[in-house]
């Protein structure tokens, strides 16, 4: 995996690990999503026909992306912490390193279907927008998560 690939699963999974001691990740996921779809909605400058066809296709795409990455990488890195991989038998390994490229691919086959799906509906320049906005959008995140972490 890329580098450019892993710092938003990175990011993603290191906020969640943050909100997580607070106990709320359901408000915190909402919050967020909210925060976000405002962010998108105004960078995106989506006209009505294109909002109706592109929410419920970016909506989808971000609830399994969540359950992929978040759910069920959660508990592959549960198995990758220090004390836990070091009593894994090499069948365990093979066996979670397997599970990890599987996610890995379903991960890569839901970006995939998700832009065929865009480009039904956006032309290719607001898909860039798109990509573009989502990374700005996961760098400020990370900025007032930081700004946080520092005042405390």
């Amino acid at each position: 995996m890329k580098i450019k690939n892993i710092l938003p699963l990175l990011l993603f999974l290191t906020s969640f690990s943050f909100f997580a001691q607070n106990g709320k990740i359901d408000e915190k996921r909402e919050k967020i999503k909210a925060f976000k779809v405002s962010f998108l909605t105004t960078e995106l400058e989506l006209t009505s026909t294109e909002a109706e066809k592109f929410w419920p296709i970016y909506n989808a795409y971000d609830d399994k992306q969540y359950e992929l990455k978040y759910l069920k990488m959660k508990t592959y890195i549960k198995q990758l912490k220090d004390e836990n991989l070091k009593n894994l038998s090499d069948k365990e390994a093979v066996t979670l390193l397997s599970q990890i490229e599987s996610t890995d691919k379903e991960i890569y086959q839901l970006r995939e279907k998700y832009m065929n799906n865009l480009k039904k509906v956006l032309p290719a320049k607001k898909i860039l927008l798109l990509k573009k906005s989502e990374d700005d959008f996961n760098r400020k995140l990370l900025q007032q998560y930081r700004d946080k972490a520092n005042k405390d």
